[in-house]
């Protein structure tokens, strides 16, 4: 049986040596990932969500692609282009950065809406099109997406439709002073990331993604998901509550997160720990509640307070 503990333990612990104090971010990442979904990392620049993304590339030995988004940015650009061989006389498809096993997608708010739905199309589809002609995605197929909150000039929000294909919503933030000292130490010289190695297979990373499916979750906690993202719908300064997608979204990362504590059932809290990152960035606050400056992570916990936990027997 593959052992999702310790191929998951040794991920996170390889690129803890680049991102310095950020487990729990880390965790939800390498979640993102055993789950075969696309996080979107939500931060200010300079918080390392580059260097998150080239972490975990190389820590699995995947291709990896860096797009910078513009908003003169094609779609093409992302899916590839076909160009006209003269010597051949023949079209060869020339594969864009998409097609690669982990994308990083910087600052994906400032391509415009098509370009946007260029490659939420190659996210959902595991494929791009181009001239007729479908081009599978490899595996694994891992996007990593990030946005600035704080800069509004010159971006395309994305539309809540396109924010509900992201399994995941993860933030880095600032890290506190010993960390930070510690990182100045530690790339005084080079960059760590110049030396991180390999630690697990590409074979075992699609093996522990199919074992992950398999971990066990009663009917007490199925239903406990459903309650939660049934509450979103119905909660008075929700205009929009999370989709069936959502439940999904928990339901798998939950497995994930029991498989990486070496459980092979689910629990209750597994789900709780969960709800915020992959629920959150589903809803749609109502505009009274926006002028409160109510946040839909803050909903979200008083919805946890509130749905009753399950109890008894789990496994």
């Amino acid at each position: 049986m593959t052992d999702i503990k310790t191929i998951a333990e040794r991920i996170i612990s390889n690129v803890e040596n680049v991102i310095i104090g950020k487990t729990d971010t880390v965790r939800l990442t390498v979640i993102g990932f055993l789950c075969k979904g696309h996080v979107l990392i939500e931060d200010v620049p300079g918080t390392g969500k580059t260097m998150l993304a080239k972490s975990i590339a190389k820590s699995i030995g995947c291709s990896f692609s860096r797009i910078q988004f513009t908003p003169d940015m094609l779609p093409s650009d992302i899916t590839g282009v076909s160009i006209f061989n003269q010597k051949t006389r023949e079209f060869e498809f020339r594969p864009g950065p998409i097609l690669n096993q982990i994308v990083l997608t910087d600052e994906i708010n400032r391509a415009t809406p098509k370009t946007q739905a260029a490659l939420l199309e190659a996210m959902e589809e595991c494929q791009v099109t181009v001239d007729g002609v479908t081009h599978k995605s490899p595996e694994p197929f891992f996007v990593l997406a990030t946005q600035n909150p704080i800069e509004y000039e010159g971006t395309f929000p994305l539309p809540e439709a396109q924010m509900d294909r992201f399994l995941l919503r993860v933030n880095l933030g600032y890290p506190d002073g010993h960390d930070e000292i510690r990182m100045l130490e530690e790339q005084q010289v080079i960059h760590p990331i110049e030396n991180l190695k390999k630690v697990v297979s590409v074979k075992e990373i699609v093996a522990a993604q199919k074992a992950v499916r398999k971990q066990t979750i009663s009917d007490d906690i199925k239903r406990y998901i459903i309650n939660l993202v049934d509450a979103t719908r119905r909660h008075p300064e929700v205009y929009l509550g999370a989709s069936p997608r959502g439940s999904l979204a928990l339901f798998r990362t939950s497995q994930a997160l029991a498989a990486i504590l070496g459980r092979s059932y689910v629990i209750p809290d597994d789900v709780k720990r969960l709800a915020v990152p992959t629920l959150a960035h589903r809803l749609i606050v109502g505009s009274t509640a926006r002028i409160r400056e109510v946040d839909a992570r803050a909903i979200i916990n008083e919805i946890l307070e509130q749905v009753i936990v399950p109890g008894g027997e789990v496994a």
